[in-house]
């Protein structure tokens, strides 16, 4: 990974200290989100000077996206003869404020309905503009931000390169900004090692239906990318027909979608939708994918007539995205999913009936156990769960990851971490850190396949206090939650 750009880092720093100062803003969410529609609109506007000049030089029409009157140059940054902002003709203050919300973005809405097809450009920027609205109140500080803005380029394949880096890092403060932040963020070392396993070739569809920021597919697009050399026939696959997600939060979705335009891909593949109201029985052949790749949000509690759609009755979103993804892949077609590691022995009829699925419908081969920290803010232990559809389970490897550290916000996960998996997994190698256990030798009442590494010589695992104290709120989270609900109940009876 290149080093970001400073002009570049100290621009987003630049605008976060503006937005600090608006009303509209209270949080790194916030201004997270209305970057991303000032930046998207710039980087729009290089992208049309970019099909100008391809138009150009191949002597072929080119329709603009927009119209003169809505485009960056017009509105947002008129210029001099000699290319500075010509603050005569800019506009700021209420006139700006009153023009964005009441011109650009009704403008940019009508894109939805009038784009030719939902796999262009001009559909989703329709959608974008549909699902954001403008919070900054001073119009002032908006032209503050659109200037500063205005000094960042698009053109050259290292600008897009630095400047879709610099973007993920705001992504990451993001994620660390609060739980619902969180949940979008995976550590891109993680992503990445997944991706080695899993091993995509260019030509099979990648779908990830717990989206969020994109991390999966944004970092499978640059493995594609990087592989052998590339034909016009390849780029057309990865522009077009590759990369497959849903997400259901209208932030996320966004900045998913803004990840991936960032990335290169033009007119992602996603959909604003929740995945878990698709009723499983009737995803046909036709809607199934060659690669899953995910980090479903667990925790989360889904209503009743969603699970109605699962033949696994269950509360927990993970487990019913397992289900998804399980039923959604190929046959042949292979998965990499984060999920909790209490699902590997947890004894709820669900849990069991959930893991006897996995494993007869499914060759689990390697699981990878993440040590706690590997999540920031989550107080949860997460494993890594690699299979294959079409075959049941005969043996699964197991690699416990152990950085010699404790993980934290100034000591994350990087990619040293996980190179030692990453080349035994090629061959499933024992090591101290790594064991095959035969499917044979499991309880096929409980179907438990914890991690128990037979390596260890019996140590104990030490938590950390912050491990032990996120657990502990968690747990009184969860009390709360019950209480709530008893006493609805009450109230309910003694009304």
């Amino acid at each position: 990974m290149t080093e970001e750009s400073p002009l570049f880092e100290q621009t987003f720093k630049n605008i976060d200290d503006i937005l600090h100062k608006d009303a509209g803003c209270g949080s790194e969410l916030d201004y997270i989100e209305q970057t991303s529609w000032i930046l998207f609109l710039k980087y729009l506007d290089d992208l049309e000077k970019d099909r100008e000049t391809t138009a150009i030089l191949s002597g072929k029409p080119c329709k603009p996206l927009l119209s003169p009157y809505y485009r960056w140059e017009s509105w947002a940054a008129p210029k001099t003869a000699d290319g500075k902002i010509d603050h005569n003709r800019a506009m700021t203050g209420d006139d700006l404020k009153d023009f964005v919300d009441r011109e650009l973005f009704p403008y940019l809405k009508t894109f939805k309905t009038s784009a030719e097809s939902a796999s262009t450009i001009q559909y989703k920027i329709g959608e974008i503009f549909s699902e954001l609205k403008n919070r900054i109140q001073s119009g002032y500080n908006l032209r503050e931000v659109i200037d500063r803005i205005d000094e960042l380029r698009f053109r050259t394949n290292v600008e897009k390169h630095e400047m879709s880096h610099l973007y993920e890092s705001k992504i990451r403060n993001m994620g660390n900004a609060g739980r619902n932040g969180g949940e979008y963020y995976t550590p891109r070392p993680l992503i990445r090692a997944i991706i080695k396993v899993v091993a995509p070739v260019i030509g099979q569809k990648i779908y990830d239906g717990a989206v969020g920021s994109a991390g999966f597919l944004a970092e499978c697009y640059e493995y594609l990318k990087a592989g052998e050399k590339l034909t016009t026939k390849d780029i057309g696959l990865l522009q077009k027909s590759t990369f497959y997600g849903k997400e259901k939060k209208g932030l996320a979705y966004i900045i998913g979608i803004m990840n991936m335009i960032l990335h290169g891909i033009e007119a992602p593949n996603i959909v604003h939708t929740n995945t878990l109201a698709e009723n499983l029985a009737h995803i046909q052949e036709r809607d199934r994918y060659d690669i899953v790749i995910a980090n479903p949000p667990f925790g989360g509690k889904e209503r009743a007539e969603v699970q109605q759609n699962f033949p696994i009755k269950t509360g927990e979103t993970a487990f019913l995205f397992l289900q998804h993804f399980i039923k959604i892949l190929k046959a042949g077609g292979r998965a990499g999913i984060v999920i909790k590691n209490t699902f590997l022995s947890n004894t709820d009829n669900a849990s069991v009936s959930l893991r006897k699925l996995l494993l007869e419908s499914c060759n689990l081969h390697t699981v990878l156990d993440c040590p706690g920290g590997t999540f920031q803010g989550a107080g949860v232990k997460t494993v890594v769960l690699f299979f294959e559809k079409g075959v049941p389970t005969r043996k699964i490897w197991y690699y416990q990851l152990n950085p010699g550290r404790n993980m934290g916000k100034t000591n994350p996960l990087n990619e040293n971490d996980l190179t030692e998996f990453v080349e035994l997994q090629k061959t499933k190698a024992d090591s101290a850190q790594s064991w095959s256990v035969s499917i044979e030798g499991v309880d096929h009442s409980t179907w438990d396949i914890s991690v128990k590494n037979p390596n260890s010589g019996g140590d104990v695992e030490h938590r950390t206090p912050e491990d032990i104290m996120n657990e502990i709120a968690a747990l009184d989270a969860e009390s709360a939650e019950v209480l709530v609900r008893i006493r609805g109940l009450l109230t309910i009876d003694n009304g």
